[in-house]
C-alpha cells in the first residue's frame, strides 16, 4: 500500500484565499479516486494508480511538482494512512521515521491517554504495541487497539471518500473592500482556477456561469449584485472566460464596496473529445471565431453583434432573421433542426437564389406582357413555383420565380404573381426580389 498525506502550510491559510480543503481535495482527485479529508489534512491512497502513471516514482514526482491551488504544501508518505499522518506531523515530514519510533502524540486515539501512558514509560508506538493487549483494552478501551492495528496494517482503513459535487459553487472572502467592478477580476480569477479543477475532473465544459457579490450593508444601498456569463459551446478555457468576465465587469458600476464573491455553474455539458489525425495538422493560432464573437458581444452589447437565424418558412423574405448572437445560440437543438425542416431544395433550386434580397419586392413595369427593368428583361431559367398558404394569420403567396437578365443591371431574380382566377399572363404583376453579385 502507498499512502500520501498532504497539508497546506499555515502561511498559505490566509482568509483571502479559497477553501483549501475543497480546492486541494479536488486537485488530489486527478491522481486517485480515494481521497479522504482528516482534519485539515488530506489522505491519498495511491497503490491502485501507480501503473496508470508509469510507476511509483513518476506518480510521486507528479504529485510533488505539479501546480496546486495553495501556495505551500507539505507531504509525508507511509505504508498505512496513520503512518503517513503521523509523519506529516513531524518537524521534518520528509524524514522517514520507522513506525515503532513514531511519538504516541501523532496517534489520535492515544492523545486522551498520553499522561497515563507516559507514567508507565510509553511514549512511542512500538512501546505501546509491546504491552499486553488485554490490559490495554481494559485500561484504555478497544478503540486504541483498533487504531494501533490500523496503523500497522492489521486492520482496514475505512474513510468517507471525497466526492465531487454535481454543481460547482465557491465563495471567496476578499482581503479588502473592493470599490470598482474591474478590481473584482482579481478575486474572480481565483474562483475560476477552482472551477477549472472541477471541470477537468468531470470532463465537462461550462455553458453558463453566475458571478455574484455581496456589498457592504452599512451603505444603505443595494446589498447584492450579479452577472451571468454564457458561452455558445461548452468551454473549459479559463482564459476565454476570464476575458468575457473582464468585458462584462467593465460595464458594471458598484453602489457600495464588495466584501464577498461567489461563483456557481448554471449550465454544463460533457466535452466532446477531439478527433485524432494520423497526419500532422497545423494548430490554429489565437481564439476561435466563436470565442471572438462572444467577446465582441460582451464588449459592444448583445444587440450589436448579430447572426442569421433560419425559420421554417417558404417565402424567401421570411426564411431568416437577424438575432443577437447570444440569444440565437440559446435555441434548443430541436428548435434549430425544426427551423431547417421543410426547407429542402435541390441543388438546382439553390443555385437560383440571389446574393442580395430586397427588403420589399419592387413592382416592375410590364409592356407587351414582358417585364422591364429599366429595359426589357430576358428570362433565362424558371419558373420555380412557390405556394405558401395563409396559415397562422400569414398572407397567401402564389409566385413563379425566374432568373432574368437586364442589359443595364445584370442578373436579376424576379417573380410573377399567380392570381386566383386570372386567365391571362397580362393580368399578373411582376416584381424584382433579388440581385446577383
Amino acid at each position: 500500500m502507498l499512502w500520501v498525506a498532504l497539508q497546506a502550510l499555515p502561511e498559505s491559510q490566509s482568509p483571502e484565499l479559497l477553501d483549501h480543503g475543497s480546492a486541494l481535495g479536488w486537485w488530489a482527485l486527478q491522481f486517485t479516486p480515494k481521497v479522504a479529508r482528516v482534519g485539515d489534512a488530506l489522505l491519498l491512497e495511491l497503490s491502485a494508480s501507480e501503473r496508470l502513471w508509469g510507476g511509483r516514482t513518476p506518480l510521486l514526482r507528479q504529485i510533488y511538482a505539479s501546480d496546486k491551488p495553495v501556495a505551500n504544501v507539505k507531504y509525508a508518505r507511509g505504508a498505512t494512512s496513520l503512518i503517513a499522518l503521523a509523519r506529516l506531523q513531524a518537524v521534518q515530514p520528509e524524514i522517514k521515521t520507522t513506525p515503532d519510533d513514531l511519538p504516541l502524540a501523532t496517534l489520535a486515539a492515544a492523545r486522551p491517554h498520553l499522561t497515563t501512558l507516559a507514567q508507565i514509560g510509553c511514549s512511542r508506538w512500538g512501546q505501546l504495541r509491546g504491552l499486553p493487549r488485554d490490559g490495554v483494552a481494559r485500561r484504555f478501551g478497544a478503540s486504541l487497539l483498533d487504531a494501533l492495528d490500523r496503523a500497522y496494517g492489521q486492520g482496514p482503513d475505512l474513510y468517507p471518500w471525497l466526492q465531487m459535487p454535481d454543481r460547482f459553487e465557491a465563495t471567496l472572502e476578499l482581503a479588502a473592500q473592493v470599490e470598482t467592478a474591474a478590481a473584482l477580476l482579481f478575486g474572480a480569477r481565483r474562483l475560476l482556477n477552482q472551477l477549472q479543477l472541477w471541470l477537468q475532473l468531470r470532463h465537462w465544459g461550462v455553458l453558463a456561469l453566475e458571478l455574484s457579490w455581496t456589498m457592504d450593508a452599512r451603505r444603505h444601498t443595494a446589498s447584492h449584485g450579479e452577472l451571468v456569463l454564457r458561452s455558445a459551446e461548452p468551454s473549459a478555457d479559463m482564459t476565454h472566460l476570464q476575458r468575457l468576465l473582464a468585458e462584462q465587469l467593465a460595464h458594471v458600476s458598484l453602489p457600495a464596496p464588495v466584501l464577498y464573491l461567489r461563483l456557481r455553474s448554471l449550465e454544463t455539458e460533457k466535452l466532446r473529445a477531439a478527433t485524432g489525425c494520423l497526419l500532422p495538422t497545423e494548430q490554429a493560432a489565437g481564439d476561435s471565431l466563436q470565442q471572438m464573437m462572444e467577446r465582441l458581444s460582451a464588449r459592444l452589447g448583445a444587440q450589436q453583434v448579430l447572426q442569421v437565424q433560419g425559420h421554417c418558412e417558404h417565402r424567401p423574405e421570411r426564411m431568416q432573421a437577424w438575432q443577437a448572437l447570444l440569444d440565437a445560440t440559446q435555441l434548443s437543438p430541436a428548435a434549430a433542426s425544426g427551423a431547417r425542416a421543410g426547407d429542402k431544395k435541390s441543388f438546382k433550386q439553390e443555385a437560383l437564389y440571389p446574393t442580395w434580397l430586397l427588403a420589399t419586392p419592387q413592382q416592375l413595369v410590364v409592356r407587351g406582357q414582358r417585364p422591364h427593368y429599366p429595359g426589357p428583361l430576358t428570362l433565362l431559367a424558371g419558373p420555380q413555383r412557390l405556394e405558401a398558404d395563409g396559415w397562422a394569420g400569414t398572407d397567401c403567396a402564389l409566385r413563379d420565380y425566374f432568373l432574368a437578365r437586364s442589359e443595364q443591371a445584370g442578373l436579376l431574380w424576379i417573380y410573377r404573381e399567380r392570381l386566383a382566377g386570372a386567365g391571362a399572363d397580362a393580368d399578373a404583376h411582376w416584381y424584382l426580389h433579388g440581385l446577383f453579385a
